[in-house]
């Protein structure tokens, strides 16, 4: 199972309470998010397979490949051998409780069984699932050095119970009431009404900085275009979603993902 793109935020009450699309709500000024579901775009359906396992490389002298970060081009963060011949991309949502369950139930092996032997690298690519996610990944990204920013998201997806308590327990009409608001407003009480503001205060981001950060509109801008990005080229529709070499895995979980990684070579 994964998270599906949602076109209105999760109900906070009520089942079934309609709410807004989430085109409106990631507007900070004027951000079109054109949802082509359907798209298929620069989608590899080749497999990826490989007749023996990948030679391991050794990384940089002092360090294991995890500790290796680096933003890129594409407006993700890639950890490992940036020359792995195995490019795996996630793209996962802060909010998507499946992208949770991963970060718990597989990343830890991901990472030190996998992108550690260097014949893997990960990239974590931020998917705008609900109009939770705008805030969020705004914080999370916050003025942080790139290697910063997965070791961030671990932890938000450990707290993300917490996030949706505090939603429930502000109520139904607290969302309808920010959805009323300027569209440049929202996100910060969002972050206010969730608890992100906390939460990324207890890490070092501290309130003046993550108030300028959630009115950053061209960053949001950009977060808008590369969910739209995703779903036209690899058909995202969802989180967590695995491409590796190119071609989406159709898969949601670590039971899904670590056999395909094995068939590629990483065994």
């Amino acid at each position: 199972m994964r998270d599906r793109l949602k076109t209105s935020v999760p109900p906070l009450g009520k089942p079934n309470d309609p709410m807004k699309p989430i085109r409106l709500v990631l507007a900070l000024t004027v951000m079109p998010l054109a949802l082509g579901l359907a798209a298929c775009g620069k989608k590899n359906d080749a497999a990826v397979v490989a007749d023996t396992a990948l030679a391991k490389v050794s990384p940089p002298a002092g360090k294991q490949w995890s500790d290796v970060i680096s933003p890129t081009a594409d407006g993700g963060y890639l950890m490992g051998n940036p020359d792995a011949p195995l490019k795996l991309i996630e793209y996962g949502a802060l909010s998507c409780s499946h992208c949770a369950a991963f970060s718990t139930e597989g990343f830890p092996k991901l990472r030190d069984d996998y992108v550690n032997s260097g014949r893997i690298s990960y990239e974590l690519r931020f998917f705008m699932l609900n109009p939770l996610d705008v805030p969020a990944v705004l914080l999370a990204t916050c003025g942080n050095p790139p290697e910063t920013v997965i070791p961030m998201a671990e932890q938000y997806w450990a707290w993300q119970p917490t996030m949706f308590a505090n939603l429930k327990a502000a109520g139904q009409d607290a969302m309808q009431r920010v959805q009323a608001l300027p569209a440049n407003q929202r996100p910060a009480v969002i972050a206010r009404l969730t608890g992100m503001n906390d939460f990324f205060a207890q890490r070092g981001i501290a309130t003046g900085q993550g108030a300028g950060c959630l009115t950053d509109a061209s960053k949001a801008m950009a977060l808008a275009n590369a969910t739209d990005k995703a779903t036209k080229d690899f058909n995202v529709t969802g989180t967590p979603a695995f491409i590796l070499n190119g071609r989406n895995l159709d898969v949601a979980s670590w039971d899904g993902l670590e056999p395909l990684l094995q068939k590629a070579g990483a065994r």
